[in-house]
């Protein structure tokens, strides 16, 4: 007996790829990560101990991205679900920077091995389904899904962590099994046959150098790298600019609630937008709306450097609306201009050279942050005003290109 369309393995795909979005989203400590490691060591070492987890990402950013193209989609986002397992774990019921760096490696890994791969699932799936021209619905919608996640899991782990610091990291445990267990109903999309012999591996990574040298990706490439960087930038400083602006007016104790109700709102505010999003990008262009989304991060990122007030918490409620505003198109434009055979590796790629920045400029900020006890402002002003000069340069740098680049794709006939 033939399956039918709702019952084929790819049509499965679209259908639960929102939901391995909101699993895998369910971060119950996201709030709380840097008071959390602040507490058992120092501030520069919660840094140091993030760009661990960057670090971990972007050494398996390629290889995994290459996995997938080789092995499978299904296959990798299982291996994902797994990393994220023991990660949390460890961090549940370790103790001491070397478990907790080992625990940012596992994450880091379990980050790598979803990235590109997850989004290459669900559009070779719509293209095994012939529905690929719902692509950018498909992204927004899977987006929602995350989002909403990301706004439960905020609030709750914050609650979470007043009873005690250690039980976000066992929800999100709780959560990892049932993101593998999501990922084992996944089917294989199909792919188009190998153009080479097995074991062409530099002819196959040979294959991106046209993806790398095409304007638009090119230009995508850079924007993608500076996004990340910026989106992250709140994530990272955030609990400790919560904590330092409560702290002024006596509320410091309040900070993991504050801060889980300010990463569920800033979810939820993306969630809104995202609604509103294909429509805006209609009216204004793809060009437009990413350099809108860009000029948002940094100045966002350069209110926060201006004033610690009570008022500036209220900015981070907007952190996320840029990526709400660029993401879904930007993998939208990419995804047909790649190949079968080298997609998941070039998105990898990518995020491999965005996370290696990234890195690279938080190892600097910790060399100016103290060796030991909380982050003061007057140190975390000075990074950020860093990043909004060099933000500022790039947003002018990427509208110059954009005017020479054909970024919109071709209208069909």
């Amino acid at each position: 007996m033939t399956p039918s369309r709702a019952t084929t393995g790819t049509a499965r795909n679209i259908a639960l790829y929102p939901w391995y979005q909101f699993g895998r989203n369910l971060l119950f400590w996201q709030a709380i990560w840097f008071l959390f490691f602040q507490a058992r060591l120092s501030a520069a070492e919660a840094i140091v101990l993030y760009a661990i987890y960057d670090i971990g990402t972007t050494a398996l950013e390629v290889p995994s991205g290459y996995l997938s193209d080789r092995i499978g989609r299904r296959f990798t986002l299982i291996v994902s679900g797994i990393a994220t397992l023991i990660g949390v774990t460890l961090l549940s019921f370790g103790d001491g920077f070397a478990i907790f760096a080992l625990a940012q490696v596992f994450l880091g890994a379990s980050t790598a091995f979803n990235s590109g791969t997850d989004s290459a699932l669900l559009f070779e799936s719509l293209v095994s389904e012939g529905r690929q021209d719902e692509t950018e619905t498909q992204e927004l919608r899977a987006w929602r899904f995350g989002f909403i996640g990301l706004a439960l899991s905020a609030v709750l782990g914050g609650m979470m962590s007043y009873v005690d610091a250690v039980l976000p990291f066992l929800a999100s445990a709780l959560a990892a099994v049932g993101v593998v267990a999501v990922c084992l109903k996944f089917g294989e999309p199909p792919h188009r046959p190998e153009t080479g012999p097995q074991g062409s591996e530099l002819v196959r990574l040979a294959s991106l150098r046209p993806a790398l040298t095409q304007p638009v990706l090119s230009w995508l490439f850079l924007l993608s790298m500076l996004m990340y960087g910026f989106s992250h930038l709140p994530f990272v400083f955030g609990q400790p600019f919560i904590l330092e602006a409560l702290n002024d007016v006596g509320l410091a104790a309040e900070a993991p609630i504050v801060s889980g109700a300010t990463s569920a709102v800033m979810m939820l505010f993306s969630v809104a937008t995202s609604l509103a999003a294909l429509n805006l990008r209609r009216a204004i262009g793809l060009p437009a709306i990413l350099l809108l989304a860009f000029a948002m991060q940094i100045t966002l990122v350069g209110v926060l450097a201006l004033t610690n007030s009570l008022a500036a918490i209220a900015l981070l409620f907007f952190r996320m609306v840029p990526d709400s505003l660029s993401q879904p198109f930007i993998l939208a434009r990419t995804q047909p201009l790649l190949d079968d055979d080298s997609r998941a590796t070039y998105l990898s790629l990518r995020s491999f050279c965005a996370r290696l920045l990234f890195a690279g400029s938080l190892y600097l900020a910790s060399l100016s942050t103290p060796a030991s006890g909380t982050l003061p402002y007057a140190d975390l002003q000075a990074v950020l005003g860093w990043y909004v000069a060099v933000g500022g340069i790039a947003l002018a740098v990427l509208a110059a290109l954009a005017r020479r680049i054909a970024l919109e794709a071709p209208s069909k006939a």
